[in-house]
């Protein structure tokens, strides 16, 4: 697409608030919008970005989900995470210049392509912005710091209750329902994120419908009893 195809402006975004900083100046503003240079429509079930590729911009997510994930030296895929709209997505490739995990489509998806060396520069001449930089950093590290509690101390029911509720919390920001969803990815990619075995999963989602928790059709889920999917999470949260 040539960017000269769209008018990009971040500040009429119906998204703008999740991905970028609030309060800003009509001024401001108006340098905000320079920072997205095209919006790039992604199949589902192709990649965004692959390990190794070189690192030029951040991702942010207008509509679709996404899976990150690595390869193991076994050869599995590893899933570390889930995003969808209104997240930014490419934090990965930061330190090193080279994208360290591979971001999969899991539902036709379209971004806004910011180049990182645009960013650096709009950042020296709108504090807000770097400080929101360094929010979304801070939020990847604590989402990391979630997971390694799920994968470290959590039975399965504990790690399966957290991940919905992180889950419908994230979307319902986004202006969806507060218990219902459609899980955009399988049980096998839950079961690969929590590390459980798919049966676990399956097992577990059962569970949880026969208590009344939820109730279940293949990937349409709705919450009926959220207190009790909090206490069964412990007051635990996975960002």
């Amino acid at each position: 697409m040539n960017p000269s195809e769209i008018k990009i402006a971040c500040s009429n975004c119906n998204l703008r608030e999740l991905c970028m900083p609030v309060g800003l100046s009509t001024q401001d503003l108006e340098k905000i919008d320079q920072i997205v240079s095209i919006r790039k429509k992604i199949k589902r079930g192709s990649p965004l970005f692959s390990n190794g590729d070189p690192f030029t911009s951040l991702f942010a997510i207008r509509t679709g989900f996404f899976k990150t994930s690595i390869a193991t030296e076994d050869g599995r895929d590893q899933v570390t995470g889930f995003q969808m709209a209104g997240e930014v997505m490419g934090l990965d490739g930061i330190v090193s210049d080279k994208h360290t995990c591979d971001a999969i489509a899991l539902e036709d998806a379209e971004v806004c392509v910011m180049p990182f060396e645009r960013i650096e520069d709009l950042s020296r001449q709108v504090v807000s912005l770097q400080h929101h930089v360094h929010k979304i950093m801070s939020r990847e590290i604590v989402r990391e710091h979630g997971v390694m509690l799920l994968l470290g101390s959590m039975r399965a029911e504990e790690r399966l209750a957290a991940f919905l509720l992180n889950l419908v919390q994230r979307l319902h920001s986004r202006g969806f329902s507060r218990s219902e969803m459609v899980l955009r990815m399988t049980r096998e990619e839950i079961g690969s994120y929590l590390g459980l075995k798919l049966e676990t999963v399956s097992r577990t989602f059962s569970k949880f419908a026969e208590d009344g928790i939820i109730d279940v059709k293949q990937r349409h889920l709705i919450i009926l009893k959220p207190d009790d999917l909090q206490l069964i999470a412990n007051s635990t949260q996975c960002n």
